[in-house]
């Protein structure tokens, strides 16, 4: 029953790639469906392509090993998503369609410096790629641990099926499949992130007895300002937790969202749309771990699997089917979106810019779904090995993004007076402080890498925008241009 409904899934995600193949007649609604999405489809799919099978897999786990203290982790997210539907998605929506159409993060950073030489633009994109890669594995292995898990495959076999199902619609349809299926995704990822903890509770006697049980096995577990062995969280583990918020500026597949939404009057209504969805998900993936203290008798050999291992213990084998389903919609709900703007960034940013500057919209369409299979490929070789850890490899990408984009994507959205050298210095610096910061450790070093990343990023564009020369009227003219759209 439960290979039925995992086909039966499967089967709807093609169809619904199928039917926006059909859609899709140029490079615009391949990259951001033609900029015609509403607030809710926009919000969902924000959410869904954000959180990606470390919300069914990484964070339950996380919080059966570390307790309350998951909760630091929750907050920083759902901060740092309110936060960017604030300050972002308006100006950001407006900003990118007046700089020439830009349907590319890189693509945005050129023609909002008007930086002719196209240097921006392609350092830009080899971070997207760069970081994809790791980002887009992570997804695998989620995608690679459920088919082992569920139904025994042999793990290379796994990884290999679930890349496959994504390749499949993200080749067809593009932006408006992941779009689409999105929204079936994030409706499925909270139903089922409320449905476990909340039969779980009901099988152990509530939240009275759920407590109880986890003091009983290990009392610092309901301590947010303790580690699981009673040693106080340092300043440095509460900030790394709670800096993924910080990440959220530059995550290129989130902003791709606001970019594609209809027009800047939806961005409200979609804002409050993902902050609850948000909000929820997390809340109820949290508890999943914690209330899984109390249920399971022994601790497990991987805490990542405990959203399977319960779903399977609670449920029917038809309903435990389509709850799985929505680990495998987690997996593909970012897996679709990372794929997407990788091939873009190789599309848009490399091949027409460099290579073939005339290139026809058929060209382009057909060269970012030769990139999308060329990505996938090389996630897929990183996914395959077996100890890879989700949160880990997404960890690393949310901090790279964060660090190379966030800082120059706000302070481009906010400050008239930046310029493309500022621009680059930040970009350059952030990416790099994660890449070098990761590879270090003991004392500040197991500072969370985004953070000092960010902070060096926001000093390297103020100090190179200083030095360099002032932007020209073209630049600033546009910026207040913008300004005024975005206040009108």
């Amino acid at each position: 029953m439960i290979t039925l409904t995992f086909v039966i899934y499967l089967a709807l995600m093609l169809a619904i790639g199928i039917v926006a193949y059909r859609r899709t007649q140029n490079l615009s609604d391949y990259v951001l469906g033609g900029r015609n999405l509403g607030p809710i489809p926009s919000a969902l799919s924000a959410g869904a392509s954000d959180m990606s099978g470390w919300l069914l897999l990484g964070l339950p786990g996380f919080a059966l090993v570390a307790g309350f203290g998951a909760f630091w982790l929750a907050i920083g997210l759902l901060v740092g998503t309110w936060l960017n539907w604030l300050l972002v998605a308006q100006r950001l929506r407006v900003y990118s369609h007046r700089a020439n159409n830009s349907l590319t993060i890189p693509a945005f950073f050129e023609n909002r410096f008007n930086d002719t030489s196209h240097t921006l633009r392609v350092i830009s994109a080899t971070f997207v790629l760069i970081f994809f890669l790791f980002y887009t594995s992570s997804g695998l292995v989620a995608g690679g641990k459920l088919f082992e898990t569920v139904f025994g495959f042999d793990y290379t076999w796994a990884v290999l099926i679930g890349a496959a199902a994504v390749i499949s619609y993200t080749l067809f349809g593009g932006y408006l499949a992941v779009a689409w299926t999105d929204v079936v995704q994030g409706l499925l990822m909270v139903g089922a992130l409320l449905l476990v903890p909340l039969i779980t509770l009901g099988e152990i006697g509530g939240i009275d007895s759920a407590l109880n049980a986890v003091e009983t096995k290990n009392p610092e577990l309901l301590n947010m300002f303790t580690d699981a062995e009673g040693k106080a969280i340092t300043w440095i583990g509460t900030l790394s937790l709670l800096g993924w918020g910080l990440g959220y500026f530059g995550q290129p597949h989130i902003l791709a969202r606001f970019k594609g939404i209809k027009d800047k009057s939806s961005v409200p209504a979609a804002r409050r749309i993902a902050v609850i969805w948000s909000a929820v998900s997390m809340a109820g993936a949290c508890l999943i771990g914690l209330t899984a203290i109390g249920y399971l008798p022994n601790d497990l050999a991987d805490s990542e699997t405990v959203f399977m291992v319960m779903v399977d213990a609670l449920f029917h084998p038809v309903i435990a089917g389509i709850l799985l389903a929505a680990i495998m919609a987690a997996v593909m709900s970012t897996a679709d979106s990372q794929l997407l703007v990788a091939s873009s960034a190789m599309t848009e940013d490399f091949y027409k810019t460099l290579l073939n500057k005339d290139a026809t919209e058929k060209q382009l369409v057909n060269g970012g779904r030769i990139a999308v299979i060329a990505i996938a490929v090389i996630a897929t070789i990183l996914a395959l090995d077996k100890d890879s850890k989700v949160l880990s490899l997404v960890s690393y990408a949310w901090a790279g993004f964060g660090a190379a984009f966030g800082p120059a994507i706000l302070m481009s959205l906010y400050w008239k007076n930046m310029t493309k050298i500022g621009a680059l210095a930040g970009i350059v610096v952030g990416g790099v402080t994660v890449v070098v910061w990761k590879q270090l450790s003991g004392g500040i070093f197991d500072l969370y890498e985004i953070i000092p990343g960010v902070i060096l990023a926001f000093i390297a564009i103020v100090i190179g925008s200083k030095v360099s020369a002032a932007p020209s009227s073209k630049v600033t003219d546009q910026f207040e241009e913008v300004l005024a759209e975005v206040k009108s």
